[in-house]
This record gives structure tokens, C-alpha cells and sequence, in this order.
């Protein structure tokens, strides 16, 4: 049995082409149905439905032997365990770091002054500021990062940007790259040696699917 963990909502939709192109089609909607084990059209292949951050953990610790996680989400886990063979160029987003629309973010730096910054990626925003020589309180939120500097919690937030509509109706602006965001397709160690006749398919059939979108320019 090959056990692949997924989470709901738009890595799951943009995954569900890249299953098709290896002869998988999951069975029910995991955004309908309140199973958390879904099964699909081969008896050999089930998909569990988990937190987008849990991904790797389930990986990591064998209970799944495949999965799909943002690098996002990856960075935070650190990856430990986890064989990660292919950028499937789904989910794509930035990381960014945005202010209030007055707030002088870069003569603030010039200034030298220490900044609060909210995120829930703690771990990717430290590095991104210890890179460029920044000393920064970091605080961890889970959710509503652009509230934070529009009630005086934080200066800056470091958060996924995808078209930046979030950011506009809260007044706020994105000021500097952290990073580009993309889906991995990772793989338990130990299943990748036990089960490599079962899994090695599945990865080629994944790369032929992304190497045919990106010839076709989707």
C-alpha cells in the first residue's frame, strides 16, 4: 500500500492533475467528505487528508510514504528525513515582507532601528533578516498577519503573497522578496528503498506531467 498525504484547497486542486497523469483519481472530494482517508481507483494507493504544516511529519515519520508541502512549509520543518526529488511548480506564491502604506521601511534599516515583525514563519524570517544584518523581535502569530502592524503589535509582517488583494484592502504594502514559493513532492527515505519498484513510477509519471506543463507554458 502507498499512503500519500495531502492537505485540502489549492495544493490538493493542483495536485489532482498531477495523480491523473500517474493513474490515480481520488475516490470522493476531501473538501466534502469527512473522511481523512480517502480511497482511490487503484487498491494499492490511498490519500490522507492532513494540515498543510503536518505534511512533513507524516512523511518524515513513515506514515506516509509520499507527500505533497510547500517549500514554505518545508523551511520551517527543516526537512529532516525527508527526500525531496522534485519542484512540482504548483501552489506558487511569494514570500514577502510588507508595512503599512506610511511606514518608511527602508529608512527604518538606514536608521538601524530594531523592528518588530509578526509571522508565522519565524524560521525563514530570522534567516532572512540575520542575512542582511537586521536585529528583529520576532513575534509568532498563526493567522490575520496583516492585522498586526495596523494595531501597533509590529512594524512588518512576513507572510505568503499571491496577488497582494489582501494586502491592498488593509493598507498595507509589500516591501522586499523573501523568497519564491512552490509545492514539493517529498518522499520517506526508508519507502523510497522498500518501496521503489511501487513509488519510482509514480515520481517519473509527476516529472513527465511538470516537465509537460512547463513545455506548454501552463
Amino acid at each position: 500500500m502507498i499512503t500519500i498525504a495531502l492537505s485540502k484547497g489549492r495544493i490538493f486542486e493542483e495536485t489532482t492533475p498531477l495523480l491523473a497523469a500517474a493513474g490515480i483519481t481520488a475516490l470522493e472530494d476531501p473538501e466534502s467528505s469527512r473522511k481523512l482517508i480517502l480511497p482511490t481507483n487503484r487498491e494499492d494507493v490511498r490519500l490522507i487528508i492532513v494540515r498543510a504544516t503536518d505534511v512533513p511529519t507524516y512523511v518524515q515519520y513513515g506514515a506516509a510514504d509520499l507527500g505533497i508541502a510547500g517549500k514554505d512549509v518545508l523551511n520551517e520543518h527543516g526537512g529532516d528525513g525527508l527526500y525531496q526529488p522534485l519542484d512540482l511548480e504548483i501552489a506558487r506564491c511569494k514570500m514577502m515582507v510588507a508595512v503599512r502604506e506610511d511606514f518608511d521601511y527602508f529608512g527604518s534599516i538606514r536608521r538601524g532601528a530594531r523592528l518588530k515583525v509578526v509571522t508565522k514563519y519565524v524560521k525563514t524570517a530570522r534567516e532572512h533578516f540575520a542575512d542582511k544584518g537586521m536585529h528583529v523581535d520576532l513575534i509568532k502569530l498563526y493567522g490575520s498577519m496583516e492585522l498586526g502592524p495596523l494595531v501597533g503589535l509590529a512594524d512588518a509582517i512576513v507572510d505568503l503573497v499571491s496577488t497582494g488583494g489582501t494586502l491592498r484592502a488593509n493598507n498595507l504594502k509589500a516591501v522586499e522578496e523573501v523568497g519564491n514559493i512552490s509545492s514539493r513532492l517529498i518522499v520517506n527515505q526508508a519507502s523510497l528503498k522498500l518501496k521503489r519498484n511501487l513509488l519510482q513510477p509514480i515520481m517519473d509519471d509527476f516529472s513527465r506531467a511538470v516537465a509537460g506543463k512547463r513545455k506548454s507554458g501552463n
